[in-house]
């Protein structure tokens, strides 16, 4: 399945009113991937936004409405959560969410 295009107008958008450094959209895994200083913030995976929280954040972002692990391969990957499109119906969640990827992208060193 190709990726949500409409989801990633949505999230270009988004990218646009928070304008963050060095940013990089790049198709990879079948959907699409936004860097942020070389370092992945978020993504789209067919339908769902990929997130990067980080360990310290993954409990607590696992537990908000619309979030689930993030397991492609059979094995979750840690740090990671997909968020259903249901979750992301309102602008403000869809902000909120980039800007959880953005802020742990931004905790990383520059590649």
């Amino acid at each position: 399945m190709a990726y949500n295009k409409e989801l990633a107008d949505r999230i270009n958008i988004t990218l646009t009113t928070i304008n963050p450094p060095a940013l990089v959209s790049r198709k990879m895994f079948g959907g699409v991937g936004y860097l942020v200083q070389g370092n992945m913030a978020c993504g789209i995976l067919d339908d769902q936004l990929i997130v990067r929280v980080g360990k310290d954040a993954y409990e607590e972002m696992l537990a908000r409405p619309g979030a689930s692990l993030f397991n492609t391969t059979g094995r979750p990957m840690t740090g990671w959560v997909m968020v259903h499109q249901s979750a992301l119906a309102q602008n403000e969640a869809l902000f909120d969410w980039i800007e959880c990827g953005i802020a742990y992208a931004l905790t990383l060193p520059a590649k």
